[in-house]
């Protein structure tokens, strides 16, 4: 039996395939460019990775980067962020990485979310949940709950407010900052500290009443 014979097919070929079936169905585009339907199916979940590559670029070999410089400054730029504990995720990241494509005058760059996740494992990265939030409750919160309470008893006894005029509802607060519960970071890292503004203890309630 006769061996059977591959072809190798570059970047520019497979994406006017994918264009063809996004128009027509991957069978479609499967027959008009003499492929098997699941090679259609497979470039198209390599959509990004191909937008990205030289239109001669045949196949994806190994797991080597095409902006190394890009990836290094993008790199330090998270252990910054993480070091300082603000959250980082994987928006910021690309949001990071085309502005310094940009500086870096890299204009085939896209920054997709397959090229994220391909960038986090370079670089032994990952989304994480926080173990702890950097923001703890001011040391005299008892000292300012006490005269909170001195105070509400001074007006009451300098308004004369009767008992029957003062009343209990009940409240669903609502915080100035909500910390996030997962940042991008390093693989293996004990602790995931997330830095706060220090008003998620903060919290404010609205009273609605007839008109």
């Amino acid at each position: 039996m006769a061996p059977i014979k591959r072809h190798a097919y570059d970047a520019e070929f497979k994406l006017k395939a994918i264009s063809h079936a996004e128009e027509h169905g991957n069978r479609a585009a499967a027959r008009e460019f003499n492929i098997n339907e699941s090679m259609v199916r497979k470039w198209r979940k390599q959509q990004d990775d191909l937008r990205q590559v030289k239109k001669t670029k045949q196949s994806f070999r190994g797991n080597k980067a095409r902006w190394l410089h890009l990836e290094d400054k993008l790199e330090q730029w998270v252990v910054e962020q993480r070091a300082a504990g603000i959250s980082v995720s994987t928006i910021t990241i690309r949001i990071n990485a085309t502005a310094l494509a940009s500086e870096l005058g890299i204009n085939d760059f896209k920054g997709g979310p397959s090229w994220c996740f391909r960038f986090m494992r370079r670089r032994n990265l990952s989304i994480r949940t926080r173990t702890t939030v950097s923001q703890q409750l001011p040391k005299d919160y008892q000292e300012k709950l006490a005269t909170f309470r001195t105070y509400c008893n001074n007006k009451i006894t300098e308004k004369k407010i009767r008992p029957k005029h003062i009343i209990n509802m009940d409240k669903v607060p609502l915080t100035f900052d909500i910390p996030v519960n997962r940042t991008v970071d390093k693989k293996g890292a004990r602790t995931v500290n997330v830095r706060t503004t220090g008003n998620e203890k903060s919290s404010f309630t609205v009273v609605l009443r007839p008109g």
